[in-house]
């Protein structure tokens, strides 16, 4: 019986064989080896350079024998067998031990002078000699393929796998043969009139190419169509997923003449961006539709979001309905309560009653606030993930808000949407995102972007401070942050770690130390910068605090209020006040190790100054070196306020495997070949294609193929993750 794309890998291959494809790869069906593409391709005629080996990495060669040696071991007992290799530039040697000298006596005669094989081992290097210490290898059959197919040897590719030490490419290369020897009818996902006018392949004729090409000519249009399948199965996936979304019903929240929305805006002191206005008149649509929205605001730092969402919450709360805004943190979320709170005012805020719900308050503070909100007294509620418990409940939960949506798994979010009925839904990011990420990661969602900034900013300038370069610098960043604090400003301290001596780094952080950085682990902790500073002859007289994620929600709370009213001049923190930390008298970021942090991270950090009438100064501290990748990134961010140039950059700079990966969703297990930098036109032109065959034909009844490869390449997580976004 022919295999199937869903076949499971015991039949097709044997149960040892799936059993080690399942511990190397977490691989399960036949399409789940099928799609394990190879990395690249050698020419059996065009032998690897082996001057370019990278030491003490396991890499793949092709080369051919040049010399053997065997010999008994002088100061041991046992055997040596030493083979030299080449590829006509370079050489290098191989090495096997043994027992006694029969048991190398098979290898002699495999391992023969002129024999030309492929070759797997860790590149070490004894005595200035490059080498493999027992590699695995497998030869080809020079002898009889060289009389009987010498062209077709010289000129067919060799995929070379992604491999383990237990699990060869050669290996790999035999299972994925033997399972294309049985293969049946594969589906194909895309329609045939747009393979026929975008010159695609047929899908097993894709398949077959990819794996076994004649020539190296057959591997591009292969590799072609199969990203034309991931993008269309995804974007078909994504489409389906928003139109599932707009056939449910929800209540419609219209404005009110005279109403919450309107006198909030009448008493507001300044004039929204055009952007704002915008975005507000999408959204006020999408509150009245009969479908619930489902949308992503993009934002700048400081771009005013939260005044979007909370026009949106008051439209919402003129029909009785309560809006939940969601935040990632103790710190954030009250401090998302006393902005509502104040941008309110004293006659709007009692009438929606805006209460705080964490999991840190005091058992009667939480109860009374549940209580309240239960009764659907508080028409806006703020918190974190105390509001995802079962015991809270909502009388009528009309709108989700979720901040800095990064922060959370799908779950969380699913959670807090089920305590409502199809309630409306707005994703807040100040992370900009790529449009092609946009595209692939949340295709599901309608996307707005504001990017004017409000009046009356005073800007910020960025400095790195390279102490590779000048370890003079050092002190004269805190001679600046003295300055700074004498002209009545206040400044930020961001470490990468709460305490260098225990090695316990702040859960928040993203890491993107190089290796030897990460050996040593941070140099400044905020334990260990609150003590130098102690003892800095122009900072003795300063008010310092520390702010950290081991203290308490309410230590945290006191202190960032005490910091925004200006009884803290100098606060050293960690990334716990990289969001929603908002003190217009705040002038200046002194980012510590800033090559530890990514691209999006310390553009989220320096949003916290310039928030008012001050001008801002962000400082980068680090001693990575000039063209490092670690020093790229703290160019890049000091070179550009633009947060969506940044985006791209951090792209770019960090491959879309990371990027993706921050949404717990099937778009990065289904992309293999994929690229959202380089592919982008190929994911607007599946997306358009998607579109149009979801439009007609929403449950795929006429596109079997599609609907069969959408099964195969997103499982019933993926879609699960997909479906609740």
């Amino acid at each position: 019986m022919p295999l199937r794309l869903d076949s499971p890998l015991a039949v097709a291959v044997g149960d040892g064989n799936a059993k080690a494809l399942q511990k190397a790869f977490g691989m399960s069906t036949v399409w789940d080896l099928l799609s394990h593409y190879p990395r690249r391709y050698a020419n059996r005629g065009e032998l690897t350079p082996i001057l370019d080996l990278p030491k003490g990495e396991t890499v793949t060669i092709v080369a051919e024998v040049m010399s053997v040696t065997v010999r008994d071991m002088k100061n041991r007992r046992g055997a040596m067998m030493t083979v030299d290799i080449g590829d006509g530039v370079g050489r290098m040697v191989l090495t096997f031990f043994a027992k006694y000298r029969g048991q190398l006596e098979w290898r002699e005669k495999e391992l023969r002078i002129g024999r030309r094989g492929v070759f797997t081992g860790k590149v070490g290097d004894y005595r200035g000699v490059t080498q493999f210490a027992h590699p695995q290898y497998e030869m080809f059959d020079d002898e009889l393929r060289a009389r009987t197919q010498a062209d077709v040897l010289v000129t067919t590719p060799l995929p070379i796998y992604p491999a383990t030490a237990a699990l060869t490419t050669w290996q790999i290369e035999k299972m994925v043969g033997t399972v294309l020897d049985d293969l049946g009818l594969v589906p194909e996902p895309i329609p045939d009139e747009v393979r026929r006018e975008e010159g695609l392949l047929d899908a097993r004729v894709a398949l077959e190419r990819i794996h076994r090409p004649s020539n190296k000519d057959e591997i591009a249009p292969a590799i072609r169509t199969l990203r034309m399948h991931e993008a269309l199965t995804l974007q078909s996936a994504l489409m389906q997923q928003r139109y599932l979304v707009r056939m449910l019903d929800a209540t419609a929240r219209p404005a009110k003449p005279g109403g919450l929305l309107e006198r909030f805006d009448a008493a507001l002191p300044f004039e929204l961006t055009p952007d704002q206005e915008t975005v507000g008149e999408t959204i006020a649509a999408d509150l009245i539709g009969g479908a619930p929205m489902n949308r992503l605001v993009q934002g700048e730092v400081g771009s005013g979001k939260t005044l979007v969402a909370l026009r949106a919450m008051l439209q919402v709360a003129e029909s009785g309905g309560q809006a939940a805004l969601i935040a990632p943190t103790e710190v954030l979320a009250g401090q998302h309560l006393r902005s509502i709170t104040k941008m309110l005012g004293p006659k709007l805020a009692p009438l929606v009653m805006p209460t705080l719900l964490t999991g840190q308050m005091s058992a009667p503070e939480r109860r009374k606030a549940a209580l309240r909100v239960a009764a659907g007294q508080a028409l806006i509620v703020v918190g974190t993930h105390a509001l995802l418990g079962e015991k809270t409940t909502f009388a009528d939960l009309g709108l989700v808000v979720v901040d800095e949506q990064h922060r959370f798994g799908v779950e969380q979010r699913e959670a807090l949407r089920a305590k409502g009925t199809s309630p409306h839904a707005l994703v807040l990011t100040a992370t900009p995102i790529p449009r092609t990420v946009a595209m692939t990661v949340f295709g599901d969602l309608d996307t707005s972007v504001i990017r004017t900034m409000p009046r009356g900013r005073a800007g910020i300038e960025t400095f790195v401070a390279p102490l590779s370069d000048h370890p003079g610098w050092f002190a004269r960043v805190w001679e600046r942050a003295a300055e700074e604090i004498e002209k009545g400003r206040q400044v930020f301290a961001v470490c990468a770690a709460i305490d260098t001596d225990d090695g316990a780094e702040e859960a928040d952080q993203e890491h993107f130390a190089d290796e030897e950085e990460e050996s040593r682990g941070p140099r400044w902790g905020v334990v260990q910068l609150l003590a130098a500073l102690s003892t800095h002859p122009k900072l003795s007289a300063v008010r310092i605090a520390g702010l950290h994620g081991r203290m308490g929600a309410d230590e945290k709370d006191a202190i960032m209020q005490s910091f925004a009213r200006g009884e803290i001049d100098l606060l050293v923190a960690t990334t716990v006040i990289e969001v929603g930390v908002d003190v217009p008298n705040a002038s200046t970021m002194i980012v510590l190790e800033a090559d530890r942090f990514g691209v999006s991270q310390l553009h989220q950090l320096r949003g916290r100054i310039g928030r008012g009438g001050v001008p801002g100064l962000c400082l980068l501290v680090t001693e990575a070196e000039q063209g490092t990748p670690a020093r790229d990134r703290v160019d890049a961010v000091a070179a550009t306020l633009d947060g969506f140039v940044l985006a791209e950059v951090d792209l770019d700079l960090r491959g879309e495997g990371d990027v993706l990966g921050a949404r717990q969703s099937g778009a990065k297990s289904s992309l293999k070949l994929l690229r959202v930098i380089k592919d982008s036109d190929l994911i607007a032109q599946a997306r358009a294609i998607a579109e149009e065959i979801i439009e007609a034909d929403p449950a795929l009844q006429q596109h079997e193929g599609l609907r069969e490869a959408m099964a195969q390449r997103l499982s019933i997580d993926d879609r699960a993750a997909l479906a609740k976004n």
